[in-house]
């Protein structure tokens, strides 16, 4: 048996734990949580900080890991998408030991689950042996050319043979964006799919997005004609792209919105009322990086949204750290509250993901993994994560 203490336990099924120990038995497992008076102190560790669940990164492009530092910051979202078109063929060496150094990274960042984005079967072999469990979306799409979809459907039919989902990985297809996908590629994608899984999509990350179906003008309209084609099936609607998705995603499934960096609190309430199980993934830094634009993180506070957090690539981030994220969100929005940050990274990343059964809280049975914060507790309970590192317990 291991036991572990520190300055305060965010177990994330009630309020936050002084005074504790948690008790774990050699597999992981969460044997007891007990009151410090009830263990002899010298076969407690004691950590200075917090004591949380494994963080769940829900977004994250595994296979783009070797392309760090390669795609310039603040460009905004349509040239990064050219920029990582352009830059997508390197050596396999190179990109199979970029995606094992990053996979061992987000292991000692106390990661325990992962949402990963996969176009290609790159990183099948590296998440099959992972420590880590794996949530494989298999993201398609045709660039909303329907003549393009039988071939599009073919091409990641072997991308979805080629990952596993054993050994507690899971996989399913997902759409890019709304502004990518054709309705045939979307009927494709809920037919194929059960109703136990998650499906991912990127959602409203730019003004451009959001000009294109409400008045069908601005940016993506020249992007699609770089690449010679046309949107002549898409009519303006005067409602942002969030509406085009729910119209064509199926409700009965987990929905993950990723990045809704202009979701607006209308748009929250219409998901929630298409889909009470739509979560909702933020990428801070990435955004940051791409846009330098953050979501209005208080309009999903307000709505009780189940926020959770994500990575994104090594293209649009410098690290692939849940706390990183975490630290930037609090840095920028100092109003969210630390423990509501800890439940977006740990308790509904593993509810959008489905391993809600064994992470996200610390409880008896689970296995959760811990991770240590050397956060500064003060003497009035408050928590300061701003200088802190994470590390796997």
């Amino acid at each position: 048996m291991k036991k572990y203490t520190a300055d305060k336990i965010f177990t994330l099924t009630g309020e936050p734990l002084t005074n504790h120990v948690i008790v774990e038995d050699n597999n992981g497992a969460i044997v007891s949580i007990d009151s410090l008076s009830d263990h002899d102190s010298s076969s407690v560790q004691s950590f200075k900080g917090i004591i949380t669940p494994g963080f769940v990164n829900t977004h994250c492009h595994l296979e783009l890991s070797h392309m760090k530092g390669r795609v310039d910051t603040g460009t905004g979202l349509i040239p990064f998408i050219s920029s990582v078109v352009k830059h997508r063929d390197f050596p396999e060496e190179q990109i199979m030991d970029a995606i094992e150094a990053a996979d061992q990274e987000m292991y000692n960042e106390g990661i325990v689950a992962v949402g990963d984005i996969s176009n290609k079967t790159d990183t099948a072999a590296t998440k099959s042996k992972s420590k880590i469990n794996y949530y494989t979306f298999v993201e398609m799409f045709d660039f909303m050319q329907s003549e393009m979809t039988d071939d599009t459907i073919d091409q990641y039919k072997e991308v979805f043979e080629g990952h596993s989902d054993q050994n507690g990985n899971k996989k399913s297809f997902v759409p890019h964006a709304p502004y990518s996908v054709s309705e045939g590629l979307y009927e494709y994608i809920r037919n194929e799919n059960y109703q136990q899984d998650t499906v991912s999509i990127h959602n409203q990350e730019t003004a451009a997005e959001q000009e294109l179906f409400k008045t069908k003008t601005g940016d993506f309209l020249g992007f699609y004609d770089g690449f010679g084609f046309k949107l002549d099936k898409l009519e303006a609607t005067g409602k942002g792209s969030i509406y085009h998705a729910m119209k064509n995603m199926n409700a009965m499934m987990k929905i993950l919105f990723v990045h809704n960096t202009m979701t607006s609190a209308e748009d929250i309430a219409a998901a929630l009322d298409w889909n009470f199980r739509s979560y909702w993934a933020t990428c801070a830094n990435a955004n940051l990086y791409i846009e330098n634009r953050l979501p209005d993180y208080q309009a999903f506070i307000d709505a009780d949204a189940k926020m959770t957090i994500g990575t994104d690539s090594l293209t649009s981030n410098w690290q692939l750290s849940v706390l990183e994220e975490m630290k930037t969100i609090k840095r920028f929005k100092s109003y969210v509250p630390v423990e509501t940050l800890i439940t977006w990274a740990c308790k509904n990343g593993a509810e959008a993901l489905g391993y809600d059964d064994q992470l996200g809280t610390i409880e008896v049975g689970k296995k959760p993994g811990l991770v240590h914060v050397d956060a500064i507790v003060g003497s009035d309970g408050s928590v300061d994560i701003s200088n802190s590192s994470a590390k796997r317990i």
